[in-house]
Parts: structure tokens; sequence; C-alpha cells
């Protein structure tokens, strides 16, 4: 064998491997993409059902906004029907409060005019008894 014989059987060797690890890489490179495409398949039917989903979440939560929006409606108008019932409440409150000093001003004049009648009880008796003194000493 010459030296030409050789460095072609080299040649044809390392060729040959360079073969085989491209056939190799090509295997996994086809196994790889099979998977890649499996992958995006379920990834497609999964956003699908998802999709869906959410729409009909969407549309379940407008109709608990209508309603939500139609209950607080409700709400308003009902608690503007009481209003005036609180404002009554707040006016009888504020009534009795004035008639409740009223009466204690009352109470403190007729305790003040008891407190004078009484001292002119003791003032009239004692001004009764001096009269009848005196009468007594001119008879």
């Amino acid at each position: 064998m010459t030296g030409g014989e050789i460095a072609g059987l080299i040649a044809a060797s390392a060729f040959a491997v360079l073969v085989l690890f491209i056939g190799f890489l090509l295997v996994k490179i086809s196994k790889t993409v099979d998977q890649v495409t499996k992958t995006v398949d379920e990834a497609n039917k999964t956003i699908s059902v998802v999709t869906n989903d959410v729409d009909i979440l969407s549309k379940q939560v407008e109709g608990l906004l209508v309603k939500s929006n139609d209950l607080l409606n409700d709400v308003n108008q009902k608690v503007a029907t009481i209003d005036p019932l609180f404002q009554a409440v707040a006016d009888l409150s504020e009534s009795v409060s004035e008639l409740n000093l009223s009466s204690r001003n009352l109470i403190s004049k007729v305790g003040a005019a008891g407190k004078t009648t009484a001292k002119a009880g003791v003032v009239s008796k004692v001004g009764g008894a001096a009269f009848r003194a005196m009468r007594s000493k001119k008879k």
C-alpha cells in the first residue's frame, strides 16, 4: 500500500464516521421535531379549551355584573325611600333633646320658686306670729 492509498483509506474512514455521526444526529433531530410537534399540538388544544372557558367565564361575569348593577340600583332606591325616615328620627331626637332641656329649666325654676316660697312661708309664719303677738299686747 502506498501513501496515497493509505490517505484515501483514512479519508474514506473519516467520511464514513462523519456520515454515521450525521445520520445519528438526523435521527435525534427527527425525534426532537416529533416531540416538539406533539407539544405544540397539545398546547394548541389547551389554548383552545382555555379560550372557550374564558369566553364562558366572561359571559357569566357579565351576567353577574348586570345583576349586581340591578341590585345596587334597587338598594339605592330603597335607601332614598328610607332617608326621610332617618331625617324624621333626627328631628324627633332634636325635639326630645329640646324638651329635656326645657324640662330641666322648668324644674330649676320650680325648685328656685319652691325655695323662695318656702322662705316666704317661713317669713309669713314669723310675721304672722309677730303680728298676733303685737295684737295680744295691744288688747
